[in-house]
């Protein structure tokens, strides 16, 4: 039955020519043929699933299941029919999902347990075969290293005033003299214009505005069903991923030459960090080891945060009690900072507890990246089931973060969750948002205070009502409203 439903949405949801269609098929059942008949996998218990349809597997009903924000209920089907750990074939690869508390230790406890990084078909040609979800051994701990060092919370302190100037300036452009406007885009060019200004140094202009086109077309294709011709999702990302690096190819020229000039030290900022990298025989990184880089701190950076920072928005024009805490609490660092300059720093973010706690709630219902794969680079096994080489893990955040056994009635959204004397009643790798473990986002912190500057600037200055107030959600793979969350402003003058 998971078969014909595959192959019912392959029919009826693409949008591909019948006769490509017919082509994909042939080709996936004369290779699901020969991998039945010399399958290498007889003999191990392999946990219960389906690999769907031949070739593309479960990708079809998945993706579609994404794009109507049914994910959650496309692997509580899967659950409840085979369990929470269960087999499947999704973007390209035979993977093994893992649902619950002992599977993200799993996952995410590091160590020689048999697991890398590397990523499914789909994601690995998308971000590059050197993105930071690629490189693994001395070669990340050496990158990630020089990352962690940029993005620490004490040199994040450094870039306060930068980021506030920026979020400020950003906003100002985008919405004066505006009565409505689209959130989504608005917090993708904020989050885009931050990420790009304060890691790579790169000034405003046209093409910082056609890389954020471009790579938003990028992303699309991270999850996208497997097959790369004219019209597909996947194809178009390639061809805007070109475009993209193009732009950072040119930038990384300039970067080098002005290190050699002395114009640029090596500090100011993640390329220059980047370009004075050397490995342990003292070798340089390639210029497309920093591209692939590029593209996956643009992703962890920039996408994450806008789609927070759309559900928070939204959030607020449907809950107003919610609207006047978060409110109050921003008033009342304008009323402390009356007298000065006005300027954030690091000791009024550090005093936005309450907002920070609705966000934290937000994410447990709908965390920014819902979930993530690991290769398994040797034969493992785990809940007493093989898992075989060369298969992925996806661990996914919806096991934990709404198990009514972890959160107490884990529909009702509930911020004092996340207040300081109430968490350590969560247990360890249940409340994922950012990963777990050794390789937990090292962005953590700067998402925080970027998400703060933005709410506060955007609350004590305007209020808003939703235009569409039943707007659905799509995932491509980032969970945005669908229509863009257009929103009526209304200009404050009590703050």
């Amino acid at each position: 039955m998971d078969f014909l439903s595959d192959f019912s949405d392959l029919i009826f949801e693409s949008k591909l020519p019948l006769i490509t269609i017919l082509l994909v098929t042939l080709i996936a059942l004369v290779f699901g043929f020969f991998r039945l008949k010399f399958s290498p996998l007889l003999g191990k218990k392999l946990p219960p699933g389906s690999f769907g349809f031949p070739l593309l597997g479960e990708s079809v009903s998945f993706v579609r299941a994404q794009k109507q924000d049914r994910t959650d209920e496309w692997m509580q089907t899967r659950i409840d029919k085979y369990g929470p750990v269960f087999k499947t074939s999704l973007l390209g690869s035979k993977m093994v999902v893992l649902t619950g508390q002992a599977g993200n230790k799993f996952v995410f406890s590091g160590g020689d347990n048999g697991i890398s990084f590397n990523q499914p078909g789909t994601v690995a040609k998308i971000l590059g075969k050197y993105s930071l979800f690629e490189i693994s051994g001395p070669q990340h701990k050496l990158i990630r290293g020089a990352i962690s060092n940029f993005l620490k919370p004490e040199s994040i302190q450094k870039y306060v005033e930068e980021m506030n100037s920026l979020v400020q300036k950003q906003l100002f452009k985008e919405l004066a003299g505006k009565d409505s406007v689209k959130i989504v885009t608005l917090m993708k060019k904020i989050t885009f214009n931050v990420s790009c200004s304060i890691f790579f140094g790169l000034p405003d202009g046209m093409v910082k505005d056609q890389l954020l086109e471009d790579f938003s077309t990028t992303v699309k294709g991270a999850w996208a069903v497997p097959l790369d011709f004219p019209g597909t999702v996947l194809h178009r990302a390639m061809q805007a991923r070109g475009r993209v690096c193009k732009v950072l190819s040119n930038l990384i020229a300039i970067r080098k030459r002005e290190m050699e000039e002395g114009i640029l030290d090596s500090q100011d900022n993640i390329i220059s960090s980047l370009l004075i990298l050397r490995n342990e025989n003292g070798e340089p990184l390639m210029d497309q080891e920093i591209l692939d880089l590029f593209l996956s701190l643009i992703m962890a950076s920039h996408d994450t945060t806008a789609v927070l920072l759309s559900h928070l928005v939204r959030l607020m024009s449907r809950d107003s009690e919610i609207y006047n805490k978060v409110l109050a609490e921003q008033k009342e660092i304008v009323e402390a900072k009356k007298g000065s300059d006005g300027k954030l720093t690091w000791n009024e973010i550090q005093t936005m507890k309450y907002t920070w706690r609705v966000a934290q709630e937000l994410m447990r219902f709908i965390p920014p990246i819902s979930g993530n794969f690991r290769l398994v680079t040797r034969d493992i096994h785990f809940d007493g089931f093989d898992i075989p080489k060369g298969w992925q893990l996806f661990w996914v955040a919806y096991g934990t973060h709404m198990n009514k056994n972890i959160f107490e009635d884990p529909n009702k959204f509930d911020p004092s969750r996340f207040e300081t004397s109430s968490k350590a009643a969560f247990p360890p790798y249940t409340y994922i948002p950012f990963g777990a473990g050794p390789r937990i986002c090292p962005g953590a912190e700067f998402a925080r205070v970027e998400t703060l500057l933005v709410i506060h600037h955007l609350i004590t200055k305007y209020q808003w009502t939703e235009l569409i107030p039943d707007e659905p959600v799509t995932r491509e793979p980032i969970p945005y409203p669908a229509m863009g969350l257009p929103v009526k402003l209304y200009p404050r003058n009590d703050v």
